[in-house]
């Protein structure tokens, strides 16, 4: 692993949460998104985060690590910036699994908070998949794509129009 965290400290709490820069960086969006396919063992994933730049970063990483988990070629639907009622929503609507960016600052530090979910809209916690993500980063066993063939897909959602509006 290039860039080692604490996954003790780091992946808890229904995800993952840490200091930026520092306790977390991107990559650990990208490694939440593939264990979180993975796991779930599934082919779609619903992303939103709350417009903080940082986390418009993270959800990018973690929708790129979901398409590029091994063999499931993940539809990722991006819904942008969504509180989680909404995200939950779409997810439910979906079938999928859901991603959920924020960020907070305070005192000059922002913390990143990557809050996952299970198709019914639970929050994971150890029994129902955290601890197999915690499990896959620790031993450096994030998935990767098989071949060309099995890259997914992210759509934003809704998708917009020919004008570039979303209706």
């Amino acid at each position: 692993m290039l860039n080692p965290i604490d996954t003790t400290a780091v992946i808890r709490d229904g995800g993952a949460v840490g200091h930026y820069p520092g306790q977390i960086h991107q990559a650990v969006g990208w490694w939440l998104g593939a264990c979180l396919i993975v796991t779930m063992k599934t082919s779609r994933l619903a992303v939103a985060h709350d417009g903080h730049p940082v986390s418009v970063g993270f959800a990018d990483r973690l929708s790129r690590g979901a398409i590029n988990a091994e063999h499931y070629a993940c539809h990722v639907r991006h819904l942008g910036q969504q509180p989680e009622a909404e995200l939950l929503a779409a997810a439910n609507a979906f079938e999928a699994p859901a991603a959920r960016v924020s960020t907070g600052a305070a005192n000059g530090t922002d913390t990143v908070r990557i809050r996952l979910y299970t198709p019914h809209g639970t929050l994971l916690d150890e029994a129902n998949g955290l601890a197999a993500i915690r499990d896959l980063i620790d031993r450096d066993r994030v998935p990767i794509p098989v071949n060309t063939q099995a890259k997914g897909t992210i759509e934003s959602w809704p998708p917009t129009s020919a004008d570039g509006t979303r209706p």
